[in-house]
């Protein structure tokens, strides 16, 4: 790989965590509306972003019936997960909402075992059980419902956008192109969302709706800078470069809204992205 490739793909890659810490902090700062609401919207906008990036590239719609199962289970664990996110965003500091989302990678290693039968390397299984023993000084389960539930459910969300980042690359392994794959999901889960939005639709105000229009630029931003990313560089060269998106957020929630993570949760925070940091290192040197 050229030197200047890898470069291109850190940058990329960095795009990506800065538009998805944008995309959870305009969530959060759009105020009190139903969380399917604030999917619907986000959705929305990656839906017209990736519609019109098909257009442009005059790529016909069509899903080979090969892969129309592995869609659907990449649309149903992605909106799912999103959705969980969403929630955990609402009511957790967005650092913590951040760094259980991205837990990601790890439920992606065991679902590989079941979905593409990949058989996981002991670094991956010990990091693994390492990482979650650092959810749990995320998610501090004290026996407050209030704090427990939404850190269990936010869990979910990196557990559904770990199994469709696998479902992504079985389809990725079949041919299928990433625009089908971005507009599938946003179309799906838009449609999940809408009975949601027709019968519980809370008005907004301009600011709000202008919240949830920069969430949805921040997220696109986010999909196609990380889809760009891994087109110049591979996956162990550049995937530890994502955690930089727990980095933003904890940023933007200290300036804007004066969220001070709490020790556990930094001790949490150091776990995780130090057992991912090592699994990057033994993947470069294998």
């Amino acid at each position: 790989m050229e030197r200047s490739d890898k470069i291109k793909g850190i940058i990329c890659i960095l795009l990506a965590a800065f538009g998805f810490s944008l995309m959870t902090f305009f969530i959060r700062i759009s105020g009190d509306l139903p969380t399917m609401q604030k999917a619907f919207f986000r959705n929305f906008v990656a839906l017209l972003v990736a519609a019109a990036a098909l257009i442009k590239d005059k790529t016909p719609f069509h899903i080979e019936k090969t892969n129309r199962a592995d869609i659907f289970f990449r649309c149903l664990f992605g909106t799912s997960g999103l959705i969980a996110n969403f929630y955990a965003i609402d009511r957790l500091g967005i650092a913590d909402a951040n760094m259980l989302n991205k837990l990601s990678p790890f439920f992606a290693i065991i679902l590989s075992i079941f979905i593409l039968k990949e058989v996981p390397t002991k670094t991956d299984i010990v990091a693994t059980v390492i990482a979650f023993i650092g959810a749990l000084f995320i998610i501090r389960p004290t026996g407050l419902m209030s704090e427990v539930i939404p850190a269990l459910i936010g869990l979910y969300g990196g557990f559904g956008a770990g199994t469709a980042y696998v479902f992504v690359r079985k389809l990725g392994k079949k041919g299928e192109k990433t625009p089908i794959i971005v507009l599938c999901f946003s179309l799906f889960s838009c449609l999940v969302t809408l009975p949601y939005l027709i019968f519980n639709y809370h008005p907004m105000s301009f600011r709000q709706f202008g919240c949830l229009m920069l969430a949805g630029i921040g997220a696109s931003l986010g999909q196609f800078s990380i889809t760009t990313a891994y087109k110049f560089a591979s996956a162990k060269e550049i995937s530890v470069f994502d955690y930089t998106q727990v980095i933003f957020a904890a940023l933007l929630g200290i300036i804007f809204l004066g969220e001070i993570p709490k020790p556990l949760s930094i001790v949490g925070y150091t776990i995780i992205i130090g057992v991912a940091v090592i699994r990057w290192r033994k993947a470069k040197l294998a």
